[in-house]
């Protein structure tokens, strides 16, 4: 089962490089965020011609996670994180498929910091900490993918000297992180590329992607279970070089039955 995650920075505009990705990864289940598109406004039709059944939580201009599938039914279990009712960005998606859940999530920039935008950001890590803690307490295999906003160490982060003032690097956004990985939780990329500067994120500016400027910010988090059978992660990086792309890049991670014969057998 290959299980990738894509901050597409608006799915319409950008639809073009999604189906390409998706038609040359084919990626078995996919977590989508800043879809900046409205509910009725999601491209439904075009992902569905590709083999794909999707769920998707939308917000005009801002924000909206999706779920996309081509392994059966998507069973929706979750939209939004619970823990206030009154948060109306669209963040956060969940769904089981094939025994696993899925939570798909777009945690806040939280810039500028200090201000709301930052307190809302810890905030909202902290009820993501707590719905986690639920999932795994839950005994099922379960993956958080997405957009984290947050770099977690120096080796995710080029120059990191100068981020020492962004949400995303300050220190209260990465104890979080932590947190919630103590809780069981195997950063995918990382646990298989212990050492290596590996970046998903590439700014428009400065030639960022050509200098290999970057960020780590998107991450696949596996529940125990699913962790024994990581088999390969990466990042797709050549797509954020294509015309009209997004500033993410796709993130991906094989996960194989290791308990299976020679040729390990897919999920």
């Amino acid at each position: 089962m290959k299980v990738a995650t894509y901050n597409v920075n608006g799915v319409n505009g950008r639809l073009p490089v999604l189906l390409r990705w998706l038609e040359a990864s084919q990626p078995d289940i996919v977590c989508l965020q800043e879809l900046k598109a409205p509910q009725d406004k999601f491209p439904e039709k075009a992902i569905r011609d590709l083999g794909y059944d999707a769920i998707w939580h939308g917000q005009k201009s801002w924000n909206g996670v999706a779920i996309l599938s081509r392994l059966g039914p998507i069973e929706e279990t979750r939209r939004g994180l619970p823990g206030d009712p009154h948060d109306t960005h669209s963040r956060y998606i969940e769904a089981a498929i094939n025994g696993i859940l899925f939570g798909g999530l777009y945690l806040p920039n939280g810039n500028p910091k200090p201000g709301p935008k930052f307190d809302y950001k810890l905030r909202w890590f902290d009820r993501l900490i707590d719905h986690a803690a639920e999932l795994l307490q839950s005994g099922k295999p379960v993956v958080l993918a997405g957009d984290f906003n947050v770099m977690p160490t120096d080796i995710d982060v080029y120059k990191p000297e100068r981020w020492l003032d962004d949400a995303l690097f300050a220190p209260e956004a990465r104890a979080a992180y932590f947190r919630l990985l103590k809780q069981g939780w195997t950063d995918a990329l990382r646990a298989l590329h212990p050492g290596e500067r590996i970046y998903t994120f590439w700014d428009y500016f400065r030639n960022a992607y050509a200098r290999n400027a970057g960020l780590r910010i998107d991450h696949l988090l596996l529940s125990p279970e699913l962790a024994t059978k990581l088999a390969d992660a990466h990042v797709d990086a050549k797509v954020r070089g294509w015309a009209k792309t997004s500033d993410h890049a796709p993130v991906w991670v094989e996960l194989k039955d290791k308990r299976s014969a020679r040729t390990s057998t897919s999920l």
